[in-house]
């Protein structure tokens, strides 16, 4: 048997009320100021205040720092390692989706190690020698799994492109995953987070490198959001809890077996066009799911069954359909479109040329051609 490495949290936190555990995780550790990294949509609302207002009670100080877009840029990185340096914190709390721990990352990592200031040198496995300064990570969405995942994705506005960094110095030390920082999610942002976390369970599940751990965590989790999604949508706590826990869970195996041209291609729609990540890869899954179908095995019987279905009379053509055609019921179910209207003719060379070189692409069961790619991306049009 290969050696397998497997990269987890310290320490994770789950459950209702989950955050009240921060600021007694800061103090008796002797940490004075934190560095809040969270986007200006949660300040606005006031998700990030139930975690500041902890803090404030308990005499934690703190600063903010909310220059962070949906699809986080190197300038974003660049401007918070500066604001960290100037604020006198000594650890830093995410609380948000992909975009903010994302951006956390790569700032507490350069914060350490300096060398990688010029933050397109952490692309692919960066060596770098130093821990990120101390985190927590709060996720405020069912969907990304950054708050345990050791790869963050920034997106460069210059060459129009996104670049995967994997790196387990930047594993946050502390996840506290609690339900209540998801209930104000709009349907629309939970819908296509939580895709984005079955896109994380189906492809961590059929890669190359899945192996047993990995594949009894993908399972279980593709489990969960077939079960909990559609309730979490229509907000029932339930389901919100349920997604909570299934990102978590997939996050832990997809990070140390990595993902396949799904997040290839929904990475390039997201760098071009500005697609949210989570509808890109909710359009992408079921047709990229139709290209592996032949080089899974008996996976999809397992993802059928994991989605209700029985396939005990099942032929093996008829138990990879049932798998595939469940995803994209439940993705229709959840509100995500088919089609992107913004795919243009033009930027076809680009787009393909753009996920075949995607960090993402040689996890695929299958290689895939340029023509593939091009075939696939046909089908958004």
């Amino acid at each position: 048997m290969a050696v397998n490495r497997f990269v987890l949290n310290g320490i994770s936190y789950h459950g209702h009320g989950a955050i009240k555990q921060i600021p007694d995780l800061l103090k008796s550790r002797g940490f004075k100021k934190a560095f809040v990294a969270s986007d200006p949509d949660l300040l606005k609302f006031g998700v990030t205040q139930k975690v500041t207002d902890l803090l404030k009670e308990n005499g934690v100080d703190f600063v903010i720092y909310s220059d962070i877009k949906p699809n986080p840029t190197i300038e974003n990185v660049k401007n918070g390692v500066e604001a960290y340096k100037a604020s006198g914190a000594d650890c830093m709390i995410t609380i948000g989706g992909g975009s903010s721990m994302d951006t956390g990352k790569g700032i507490g990592i350069i914060v350490n190690n300096p060398e990688y200031a010029d933050v397109r040198s952490l692309e692919g496995v960066a060596p770098t020698k130093n821990r990120t300064v101390f985190t927590i990570a709060v996720p405020t969405t069912g969907g990304t799994g950054a708050e345990s995942t050791i790869n963050y994705v920034i997106t460069d506005v210059e060459r129009k492109r996104k670049f995967v960094c994997v790196d387990p110095n930047d594993i946050p030390d502390i996840a506290v995953v609690d339900p209540d920082m998801m209930s104000t999610m709009p349907k629309g942002l939970t819908a296509s987070t939580g895709m984005d976390a079955l896109t994380h369970a189906i492809e961590g599940y059929t890669t190359g490198a899945a192996w047993e751990l990995s594949d009894v965590l993908n399972l279980e989790a593709i489990r969960l959001i077939a079960k909990n999604l559609r309730k979490a949508v229509a907000n029932d706590p339930d389901g919100r809890e349920g997604m909570a826990l299934a990102q978590y869970v997939t996050a832990m195996a997809y990070s140390n077996v990595g993902l396949g041209i799904a997040h290839s291609m929904a990475h390039t729609l997201g760098a071009v066009y500005d697609t949210p990540h989570g509808v890109a890869c909710a359009m992408m899954l079921p047709i990229v799911m139709e290209f592996n179908k032949e080089y899974t095995g008996e996976k999809f019987k397992n993802v059928a069954e994991a989605f209700g279905i029985d396939t005990s009379e099942m032929t093996e053509r008829e138990y990879r359909k049932a798998a595939i055609d469940a995803v994209r019921q439940l993705s229709v179910d959840v509100g995500i479109p088919t089609k992107l209207e913004k795919l243009r003719e033009e930027d076809l060379p680009f787009l393909c040329a753009s996920a075949a070189a995607d960090a993402c692409a040689p996890g695929n069961p299958r290689h895939a051609e340029i023509s593939d790619f091009e075939r696939m991306f046909r089908e958004l049009m």
